[in-house]
């Protein structure tokens, strides 16, 4: 499972926050990328990201500024099957579901803007490695957004996943499968 630039694709998901509080989800399927059934003559195969890389914009893509006021935390859960859900809207997700807690977690970070202060903060909580990358063996990811401090104006959250397809021997892809069901 090395890190190889051949194998290595990009994948992206995004969602908007609104101007108001609470949970938003975005889903990505991730079904052409997972096969978790070792068949006659092939392996299982799941997908592993080795990297995630965030954005936050206001609006479009005008870096954030200095007018913001707000608070966040966003990540990418594993199997979440939320699917496209807009920030406000009523989710039923636990409330360890964007935290270490959570098996399901590959990325996690808190977002703070504070008014006057010349560039928000990010702080990175969970992230996978080139070294030991995290291995999605469920067929969507889901980006959620849980804002708890509304933004005056909308923020846009995007994710770049550095991702391949691995194969998986029969014990690796049953410590995942338990690993990874709810």
């Amino acid at each position: 499972m090395a890190y190889t630039m051949k194998d290595v694709f990009y994948l992206d998901v995004q969602l908007a926050t609104g101007t108001g509080t609470g949970l938003g989800s975005a889903q990505l399927d991730l079904s052409a990328y997972i096969d978790p059934i070792a068949r006659r003559g092939s392996k299982a195969q799941g997908l592993a990201v080795y990297k995630v890389q965030p954005t936050v914009t206001e609006g479009s893509s005008k870096v954030p500024g200095m007018d913001l006021d707000g608070s966040m935390r966003f990540g990418l859960i594993a199997g979440q099957g939320t699917g496209d859900v807009a920030v406000g809207s009523t989710i039923a997700a636990g409330a360890t579901t964007i935290t270490a807690n959570n098996d399901l977690a590959i990325y996690v970070a808190d977002f703070y803007a504070d008014t006057g202060v010349s560039m928000p903060k990010t702080t990175e909580l969970i992230t996978p490695d080139k070294d030991v990358p995290y291995i999605v063996v469920r067929d969507n990811a889901c980006l959620l957004i849980e804002v708890d401090d509304a933004f005056a104006t909308e923020l846009v959250v995007g994710m770049r996943l550095s991702c391949a397809v691995v194969t998986l021997d029969q014990s690796t892809l049953n410590q995942l499968l338990r690993t990874q069901t709810v």
